[in-house]
């Protein structure tokens, strides 16, 4: 395990060079520069080759990203154009608030999907079951930005119950949160569900049942951590996906994280913000994908890396 382990960790290196390597390429490819975009007050031609010539945005894009590459390698990450601060500085303030908007919707998410799929397995074809599959037919097929305009709308603007701009007290967590939540808790609890109906109807199950075990240890002991393999596939790539896909959450709720500060740098074309962020991402999402593939073993002994 150990050496597989190191193996998929080396191999994060080639992965985010490409990811450098296509970002890069993509930021680039629109014509002009950060600087000649504002049409009410446009730059001097001088002054804007100036201000290319000190950022290096006149150099060849070859060269821009040789440049850019050995940069990363000493732990620079640039200086945003837009607010000619350290792009490092930015992302740490940033990354705490989207790190725990984050966290708390994995929590709310798992908190809710996974008793609520067991509970809808167990009792197949009755209204609780019914109304679980209800809930997660919403959660799923109702996009995330259109649940946090009608709770803005509801319970922001029309009852004034709950602060929809900005973070700070519990009251500015409660509709992001759970906004963020919905659509991964809705799709894990029919992850649950299916695992758990699957596996009550093994033949184990069956035979622990005709030992004369008692019902909770035949579900807990025996079903659950069978049940729980498929869903622990989902929990890898949901978690880094809520902790680094609150881009439009963010926006919507005026959220400082950096989410909200990755839509500003696309528009603004801030390419050291843009690509800084873009690298976290994925290196967030690929430790999520090794600890997914690490937890299949403790969940299941016969899972082994050859």
């Amino acid at each position: 395990m150990l050496r597989y382990v190191i193996r998929r960790l080396l191999l994060i290196i080639p992965t985010m060079f490409f990811v450098a390597l296509i970002t890069f390429s993509l930021a680039h490819l629109a014509p002009g520069s950060p600087f000649d975009r504002n049409e009410n007050r446009p730059l001097p031609q001088e002054q804007l080759d100036k201000i290319n010539r000190y950022y290096g945005i006149d150099q060849p894009i070859p060269v821009q990203f040789v440049d850019y590459i050995g940069n990363l390698l000493r732990g620079d990450l640039g200086l945003s154009f837009t607010r000619g601060r350290p792009v490092v500085d930015l992302i740490g303030q940033g990354i705490g608030t989207t790190a725990q908007l984050g966290v708390q919707a994995l929590i709310v998410a798992l908190a809710f999907s996974i008793p609520l799929g067991i509970v809808s397995a167990l009792k197949q074809n009755t209204p609780l079951d019914y109304l679980s599959l209800l809930i997660a037919t919403i959660g799923t097929t109702i996009p995330s930005f259109v649940t946090a305009i009608f709770l803005i709308y509801v319970l922001g603007a029309s009852l004034h119950l709950l602060p929809f701009v900005g973070w700070g007290t519990w009251q500015h967590m409660v509709m992001p949160t759970f906004v963020l939540a919905l659509a991964p808790g809705a799709f894990l609890t029919r992850i649950t569900r299916a695992s758990m109906l699957e596996a009550i109807r093994q033949d184990y199950v069956r035979t622990a049942r005709a030992k004369g075990l008692r019902e909770q240890s035949v579900i807990v002991g025996h079903a659950l951590k069978n049940a729980l393999i498929p869903v622990a596939t989902i929990i890898g790539p949901a978690t880094a996906g809520l902790i680094t896909g609150s881009f439009i959450i963010e926006s919507l709720f005026n959220v400082p994280g950096i989410g909200r500060l990755y839509v500003i740098s696309i528009n603004q074309r801030d390419y050291p913000m843009i690509m800084s962020t873009t690298l976290l991402y994925a290196f967030v999402i690929m430790i999520a994908n090794i600890t997914v593939d690490i937890v299949y073993g403790a969940l299941d002994p016969r899972i082994k890396v050859s």
